[in-house]
């Protein structure tokens, strides 16, 4: 791309645009002009975002409030919505949705998606019917401002591949539970928010597995967008005992070493845990075409280091550079600054591919509403023949 005559152009065109009042163009006259000169640039990386996505975004990236019923919904026959996520904290998680619950009625008449994100930005209350395990239940729920950080949680599942939906999950402060034999622990990682200790609290939880004698351990990452690239690189170092990456951008290379942790660029430190944990027992990890950025990442640093099998679909397709958020206004731009490979030169890939290749549909929504989750139970199965570490390296250290 000749970025010089794309500029050049894009700016004549946003010059016909405020031809009638150069002086005083509206910002928003703008807006349309740069969606187009982005689209043109060929990046999919490289978007503009309006005011009201800039607002989400940033209410997403940084756990900040806003307003929503919390939760994250999957289509099933056409209108339906199947719930696969309650937010921690949520109205939806007071009022008792649960991951599973098939959205039939809304005030009484069927359900329609339009129906509910009108209630929700009107905060309008709402009698939801929902369909639990065949029982149909109503729910009083309203949308309200609510924090949409939503940490790593551990649940666990029985070891011989007849997983279910996990039981209801325990936080980082709740290891206090009778040991069990036969069960495989799950640690669901919604994001990588920045700043927000998801690192630490996977070290945590995987303490908590090792603590509960788990005899296998799965990370899902299904739909987690990414986030900050240092919680990442801290939480997959519960897994991989070190790894290291090199950042490649106009300005030159840097060099990326994680190990226990800690986590160095050009040997100055850029994050860290307190009481690192190393799993050294069998190993999955589940993504699908919603897992993106920095999950892609570290499903691909397990992979890499064959630490266990990545099982799922194809990620989303962001997983070898990164962007930049650029404030243009009230609205923003996203642009690819750097790409990203491993010390011998082997670029990242762009897009995942799991080792085991499970397409995530509607059969697959229709299961999670009769209690069952299909690609949860191929990763349990999987642990039978996942490698193990045969030592923790660090702990042979005096």
């Amino acid at each position: 791309m000749d970025r010089a005559a794309l500029t050049r152009e894009y700016q004549q065109r946003l010059n016909n645009v405020c031809a009638p009042t150069p002086d005083t163009c509206e910002e928003a006259r703008a807006y349309p002009v740069l969606e187009a000169e982005l689209t043109a640039l060929g990046d999919e990386h490289s978007f503009f975002q309006t005011p009201e996505d800039y607002r989400e975004f940033i209410a997403s990236a940084t756990g900040g409030n806003r307003l929503q019923f919390g939760v994250k919904l999957a289509r099933l026959d056409g209108q339906n919505r199947v719930v696969t996520e309650v937010v921690p904290g949520s109205a939806a998680e007071d009022a008792g949705l649960r991951r599973g619950d098939s959205m039939q009625t809304l005030n009484g008449r069927p359900y329609l998606y339009e129906d509910l994100r009108s209630a929700r930005e009107k905060g309008t209350p709402i009698a939801l019917g929902v369909l639990r395990l065949g029982q149909l239940q109503t729910f009083n729920i309203t949308a309200r401002e609510s924090s949409t950080l939503d940490l790593p949680r551990l649940s666990f599942v029985p070891a011989d591949g007849t997983a279910s939906i996990p039981a209801l999950p325990t936080g980082a402060g709740t290891s206090q539970q009778p040991t069990r034999q036969g069960e495989v622990a799950v640690i669901r990682i919604p994001t990588f928010l920045s700043g927000s200790r998801v690192a630490q609290t996977v070290h945590d939880l995987v303490g908590q597995a090792q603590n509960r004698s788990a005899t296998g351990l799965i990370v899902d990452l299904r739909g987690n967008p990414g986030g900050s690239l240092s919680e990442c690189d801290s939480a997959v170092s519960a897994f991989v005992p070190s790894l290291t990456r090199v950042a490649r951008s106009a300005d030159g290379n840097a060099r990326t070493v994680v190990s226990r942790g800690t986590r160095l660029e050009d040997g100055r430190l850029t994050g860290g845990v307190r009481g690192a944990r190393l799993w050294t027992g069998p190993l999955a990890v589940l993504v699908d075409e919603g897992s993106a950025s920095c999950s892609e990442f570290f499903a691909y640093e397990v992979q890499y280091a064959g630490r266990g099998p990545v099982i799922g679909e194809a990620t989303a397709g962001v997983g070898n550079t990164a962007t930049r958020v650029f404030r243009v206004g009230e609205a923003a731009v996203q642009l690819t600054i750097l790409n990203y490979a491993k010390p011998d030169g082997t670029p990242y890939p762009q897009r995942v591919k799991p080792d085991q290749l499970r397409a995530q549909g509607e059969d697959e929504t229709r299961q999670l509403t009769l209690g069952f989750d299909p690609l949860l139970q191929l990763g349990v199965q999987s642990l039978q023949r996942a490698p193990v570490l045969s030592i923790d390296p660090f702990r042979t250290q005096p």
